[in-house]
């Protein structure tokens, strides 16, 4: 239980109530820093002014958690517009193509050397099935019975998939993919799925943001209709 002054039934307390608790309980300063923090004393000489110093010490250690918390901000905004250039060029990129095989490819290109993913698979949905170097078109009947969960959700979902899945979506590389992420193409996933692999099963999580596979998911929503 924590320790409370004693108050008298008076309409103040005095200096020596005071002096007396704090001698009774030394530690007080070190459980309440922010009392301790707005404390304004003169500065003396000798062990008078430990006070001062622990007072000092507060707003150094406040000082540096602010600077840490200001500096871990302009890595998130430097971050930010780095990715957000890169999305911008495979923007331009999809603009540029004129067939699927062509987008499909800018779009790999563009997640394996910018976005530096390990893997990275498009995944249509179209009446007959096609196999192609950076994508392939399955049935929707086929795709679920296979991962009719993945085309049920209407946002990314990271995290480490089922083996069906990962076999589903990957093929031949996924034996490698310890952890992905799904990101729906269209409403309901009715143009497919992006899923994006990685060998390291702590890379894509449930809870981690995905705020720029999102834009990509939309991004392809709009780029690809016209080639299906």
């Amino acid at each position: 239980m924590s320790a409370s002054i004693p108050v008298k039934q008076s309409t103040s307390i005095d200096n020596a109530t005071v002096a007396e608790f704090l001698r009774a309980n030394p530690d007080f300063f070190a459980a309440h820093p922010d009392v301790l923090a707005e404390l304004s004393l003169p500065h003396q000489s000798g062990e008078a002014i430990s006070l001062v110093e622990r007072q000092v010490a507060v707003l150094r250690e406040r000082n540096i958690e602010m600077r840490n918390r200001l500096g871990r901000l302009v890595d998130n905004a430097r971050e930010n517009d780095r990715l957000f250039e890169l999305t911008r060029r495979l923007v331009l990129e999809l603009l540029l193509a004129d067939s699927l095989p062509a987008a499909a490819e800018a779009l790999n290109k563009s997640l394996s050397n910018d976005f530096k993913t390990d893997f990275n698979q498009l995944c249509l949905l179209q009446s007959e099935p096609r196999c192609d170097k950076y994508f392939h078109s399955v049935t929707p009947v086929d795709a679920r019975a296979s991962i009719g969960n993945l085309l049920d959700a209407r946002q990314v979902i990271c995290g480490v998939l089922r083996r069906s899945e990962n076999e589903f979506l990957f093929g031949d590389a996924s034996d490698q993919v310890r952890s992905a992420a799904v990101v729906p193409i269209g409403q309901a996933s009715k143009i497919g799925l992006l899923a994006v692999g990685s060998k390291d099963p702590q890379h894509y999580k449930s809870g981690m943001g995905t705020l720029f596979l999102s834009y990509i998911g939309e991004i392809l929503a709009h780029a690809l209709p016209k080639y299906l």
